[in-house]
């Protein structure tokens, strides 16, 4: 047990995190991109950087990065990541900001900035490094750029890499040959390249000329021996590239150099690459990436209470949404992943999310279905069947917030390369799933629903997802309810029809007495069931009953009143209790050590849809312990292990001994982007309809006062709660003191000052 510590605070009202040890208990990371190349460093550089096609093909262009300072008098050296961590450093501190990061050190009377970011276009990073002599005496300085990479394929043991590298004088650029299948339909040469814009004085391509065959990257053999690269080509063994500047500084003097590593399928480096280094390029391309990313964020801005809430919200957990939105998870392209972060984007900005969303409609089947993922140059569906429930979730989202029923009606291919209007793909993908149905009536659950580790239930093809089967009728009414607005009359009336009957089966069949089971396998048999020994009981059916309204009020009471069974003081967990031993009906949640993740653990994803189903619910006081147990900074039942400024996707459970109460992994989640949502449409109340914004809050008993400035189809709400009475019902909606009922006025152009009382 122990409390949360912040190695640092927020900067710049949480569009930075200043973190001030180099020694975290993990590495804490960042993450930047652009529409092609994705890229993330922790507080020592660590992570790696990646390009990738339409389809998925990838290039691991960085593994790790370092940049050393050599004194090439003494030759003395240290990183300017600050390792090894075993050595003193006078100073050192990292800023995560939104879309760079800068690593600060000094060491041997040297201090260097470096800033790690990714442009708005291009298949590369980019490396500031800014060098001051902080010695009463002139520095003769080595600067030396390193990216371990894996463009020849990863290193094994007694295994080949059998591509090469060298230095290209013409280029001056350190050059690296691959073979991959990228923005190609077969394999094709691709070239890495790292180069900079100051005079090159040495280079290395081989690993083990540079790190050696027993060195490491923290102590590079080719600085142990010689304080210098060693300029050697690569041929047939592991490639590296390391890239070395000299120069000599004054005292109190300053140098910048700029790096950069870029992939294209040309020997040497294409022209819009070498632009990146011209003078005050880098300047302009990172302070344009800056603009964008703050331009992302900041359609809905909190102030409440809770000052490191506001700051996280109001910075990061919106770039971490935007973020997904385009890049899933980011170890491959998952479609939920894409379609679920594009609705919550949608609530702080629309038009981003309506772009993005006709983006991953591309890849959706003309029958309606949904693939699970893309990658590696292949649509995979993996055999998940919920993908496709998400696109109407997503497109009525954004709609709602836009209020323009004519985008429904623009033009959006399938992945055969056909056309259907957005309305068609999610009509299709409603009707898909109506009929792609198990021995009950209920929908299939095949190789997985959202439950990605339940992929074993339903292979067979009879197996069905209650779960899904709800999920679904939440869909329905969403598509009804557009349909009536296009006067697409006959096709709301199907979708009512079919509504009534699925649920009608959700009811006869997936009721289990007291709750909702999650599944039936392909024998017929209960998943989530008072029969079961273990998972008896699980979470997101519970929800996801009063979130697609389904069954009566009296067997949603029930059902949430079971939901306090799984209930702890770490969070709610997922389901309960967990399995302990392979079970093949189920699939591979079976496998995973009981408490951690999907198996019993508390799984924030989750969580987030608890909180908005205990606002809609108007559960104040569980309102606020959900927010309590999300959180970073509150998880005071363990020592500080992972972020304090992104969300995870689970905090492990006391099953896992030592790792109770420890986080899972951060920013490749849905957890932060769906705590964003949650907040927005539930607690704080803003619903978003075609007629205008409507308010119907449920705010923590503690928040006496707080407020959120929201931007709404040109006009922007300054919206302040006053809760008079703890836990209170609305009672008033004022604007600029006269009463209004909803939905709110919408003046274009203007600023709307908004008064709620609660009490």
């Amino acid at each position: 047990m122990g409390s949360y510590q912040m190695y640092g605070a927020f900067q710049d009202d949480g569009r930075a995190y200043k973190i001030t040890e180099r020694k975290t208990p993990r590495h804490w990371y960042n993450y930047f991109y652009n529409d092609t190349y994705n890229a993330f460093a922790s507080q020592v550089g660590f992570g790696e950087g990646f390009a990738q096609d339409d389809l998925g093909n990838r290039v691991l262009m960085v593994r790790d990065r370092m940049l050393y300072i050599v004194d090439a008098e003494s030759r003395g050296w240290f990183s300017a990541n600050g390792l090894p961590i075993s050595r003193s450093y006078d100073e050192y501190h990292c800023l995560h900001g939104l879309g760079y990061t800068t690593l600060h050190s000094r060491c041997m009377d040297i201090e260097t900035d470096e800033t790690l970011f990714v442009p708005l276009n291009g298949n590369c990073e980019l490396w500031t490094a800014t060098i001051t002599n902080c010695r009463p005496a002139p520095a003769r300085l080595r600067l030396i750029a390193y990216c371990a990479t894996n463009i020849d394929s990863a290193y094994r043991p007694q295994a080949y890499n059998t591509d090469m590298a060298d230095f290209d004088r013409n280029s001056q650029a350190v050059t690296a040959r691959g073979f991959a299948t990228f923005e190609s339909a077969e394999s094709k040469a691709v070239y890495e390249y790292l180069m900079c814009d100051a005079p090159v004085s040495g280079y290395d391509t081989a690993h083990n000329a540079f790190i050696g065959v027993y060195g490491n990257s923290s102590a590079p053999e080719a600085l142990e021996a010689q304080a210098g690269c060693r300029d050697s080509a690569c041929v047939g063994e592991k490639i590296c590239l390391a890239l070395q500047t000299d120069c000599l500084l004054q005292p109190g003097e300053r140098k910048t150099v700029h790096f950069l590593i870029g992939l294209a399928d040309t020997p040497r480096p294409p022209e819009a690459l070498r632009a990146l280094l011209a003078a005050g390029a880098p300047e302009r391309a990172l302070a344009a990436v800056r603009k964008a990313r703050e331009d992302e964020i900041g359609g809905a801005v909190i102030e409440t209470p809770d000052d490191l809430m506001n700051k996280a919200f109001n910075g990061f957990y919106q770039y971490a949404t935007a973020m997904g939105s385009r890049w899933a998870r980011v170890r491959h392209n998952g479609y939920r992943d894409l379609m679920s972060d594009c609705e919550c984007l949608s609530s702080f900005n629309p038009e981003l999310a309506w772009r993005r969303y006709c983006r991953a409609l591309r890849y959706q089947y003309a029958n309606g279905y949904a693939p699970r993922t893309f990658i590696d140059g292949a649509i995979r569906d993996n055999n998940f069947a919920d993908c496709a429930v998400w696109i109407t979730f997503t497109g009525y989202a954004i709609v709602m917030e836009l209020g323009d029923l004519s985008l429904l009606r623009e033009p959006a291919p399938f992945n055969d390369g056909s056309k259907a209007s957005v309305y068609e793909h999610m009509k299709r993908s409603v009707e898909f799933l109506y009929r792609f149905t198990g021995q009950h009536g209920l929908i299939k659950i095949w190789g997985g629903d959202w439950n990605d580790c339940m992929n074993e239930a339903g292979l067979q093809g009879r197996g069905e997802s209650v779960w899904l089967s709800i999920a679904w009728c939440r869909a329905a009414r969403m598509l009804a309810e557009l349909a009536d607005a296009l006067g697409e009359t006959e096709d709301a009336r199907r979708a009512r029809e079919e509504r009534a009957a699925m649920e009608k089966l959700i009811e006869t069949y997936g009721w289990d007495g007291e709750y909702y089971l999650t599944a039936l396998d392909d024998e017929g048999r209960p998943i989530g069931s008072h029969l079961n020994d273990e998972g008896r009981l699980f979470l997101n059916p519970q929800l996801w009953a009063v979130l697609g309204e389904v069954g009566s009020p009296e067997r949603r009471a029930r059902a949430m009143a079971s939901v306090e069974a799984l209930e702890t003081p770490l969070g709610t967990v997922v389901s309960a209790p967990p399995y302990t031993r392979l079970d093949h009906r189920i699939g591979s949640v079976t496998m995973k050590a009981p408490g951690m993740h999907e198996n019993g653990g508390v799984y924030l994803h989750a969580m987030c849809w608890k909180l908005a189903v205990d606002a809609i619910l108007h559960s104040a006081d569980k309102v606020q312990k959900d927010i309590a147990q999300i959180l970073p900074w509150d998880q005071t039942y363990a020592p500080t292990v992972g972020e304090p400024y992104i969300l995870f996707n689970s905090y492990f459970g006391k099953q896992t001994g030592y790792r109770y109460a420890t986080p899972g992994q951060s920013w490749r989640t849905a957890s932060t982007a769906w705590f964003v949502k949650a907040m927005l449409l539930y607690v704080f109340g803003l619903q978003p309809s075609l007629d205008g914004l409507s308010i119907r809050p449920c705010l923590p008993p503690a928040w006496r006062e707080c407020t959120v400035v929201k931007r709404f189809r040109g006009c922007v709400y300054r919206i302040r709660y006053h809760q008079r009475t703890p836990g209170g019902r609305l009672v008033s909606v004022t604007v600029g003191g006269q009463p209004v009922s909803s939905p709110l006025p919408i003046a274009k152009g203007e600023n709307v000052d908004v008064d709620v009382l609660i009490e």
